[in-house]
């Protein structure tokens, strides 16, 4: 049975311990970590690795041996409790033991949890689970998660009194971070506010948060804006360095040119017009500042300088792209001043 999205969620964090086995697979070898690891704490509870009710074994192990996951699955443990068969980087190579296995199968033995890598659609393991009766394939693509997911995640983080713009700049940094990043600030967070009864504020959430490559685009961005055309040089060659593309910084600065533009454009003021805008968490008093320094027609400037480069950028122009690109930006920070 194959199961996706929400529903696939649901199932890794409560499964139906009545079922002979559960696939995983994924290209994202964390999110596929991750997901098992919570089905398989879902099924024997947080003390059955020490009560020796987990039995692991690589696809090595398996390849070498295919009687190793039917002896798993049949041995009879010292300690009481439901029992896990795992197997750990499944290939299509396993799929005839995998079937001899869930043939074999009958109800009180240890459930077979298999975590495997990019399995395509013809893929026979995946096939297998599929098609069996009693059996759940579950794929994990990149999709953002979904917001049931991050309340989950921040529940086993033992985050619960968090304000309502924590929890959007939290929703935010769930899509912009790898699965495995966003746990571990999680529980920096749940660290940070251990003892202390207060809201989680988004002020919070941005002290915890890691920098990524687009936090530095984001730099760049805000040298700009705030006219340090000194800065930009810098910026640029450490960007250059873990190859960011100047289309990528040209879309950023435009994104960010146009809210400020919006911005002042609002009647209410830049202040308030920043404040309804979807911006990064972090930088919303930074920008409510620079909405409030740009008047519209100098911005309206701005944006046709990064219109043009756009344009160059994408044409069949021989000229150097990151070359382009600081010039550009450069210009609108002289154009401030």
């Amino acid at each position: 049975m194959i199961i996706k999205g929400v529903e696939a969620a649901r199932y890794c964090a409560k499964p139906d311990p009545s079922r002979a086995g559960l696939l995983i697979f994924g290209a994202d070898p964390m999110r596929v970590a991750l997901k098992r690891q919570e089905a398989i704490a879902a099924l024997i509870g947080p003390e059955g690795e020490a009560e020796m009710r987990l039995t692991r074994m690589s696809a090595a192990d398996l390849r070498r041996d295919g009687s190793l996951l039917r002896d798993a699955i049949k041995a009879v443990g010292f300690f009481p409790g439901p029992r896990v068969a795992f197997v750990e980087d499944a290939t299509d190579g396993l799929a005839d033991p995998m079937a001899a296995a869930l043939a074999d199968w009958k109800p009180g033995d240890a459930v077979i949890v298999v975590a495997g890598g990019n399995l395509t659609g013809k893929s026979a393991l995946k096939t297998l689970f599929d098609k069996h009766p009693a059996a759940v394939s579950i794929g994990l693509y990149d999709d953002p998660p979904s917001r049931e997911e991050i309340e989950a995640a921040l529940k086993a983080a033992g985050l619960q009194n968090i304000d309502r713009e924590a929890m959007t700049d939290l929703t935010t940094l769930a899509r912009a971070l790898d699965p495995g990043d966003f746990r571990q600030t999680l529980e920096k967070i749940a660290l940070y506010k251990w003892g202390d009864a207060s809201s989680l504020t988004p002020k919070d959430v941005a002290a915890m948060a890691p920098a990524t490559i687009e936090a530095e685009v984001d730099d760049l961005i805000d040298a700009v804006a705030e006219a340090r055309a000194t800065a930009i040089g810098p910026l640029f060659r450490r960007l250059e360095g873990q190859g960011v593309q100047p289309v990528t910084i040209c879309i950023g600065a435009l994104r960010h040119f146009r809210i400020l533009h919006a911005a002042a454009a609002d009647p209410a003021g830049p202040a308030a017009g920043i404040q309804k805008s979807r911006v990064n968490f972090k930088q919303k008093d930074a920008m409510g500042r620079q909405a409030g320094q740009w008047g519209m027609r100098t911005l309206e400037q701005a944006i046709a300088i990064l219109l043009e480069t756009d344009l160059t950028l994408r044409s069949a122009s021989r000229a150097p792209g990151m070359a382009l690109m600081e010039r550009a930006l450069i210009r609108i920070a002289m154009t401030r001043r």
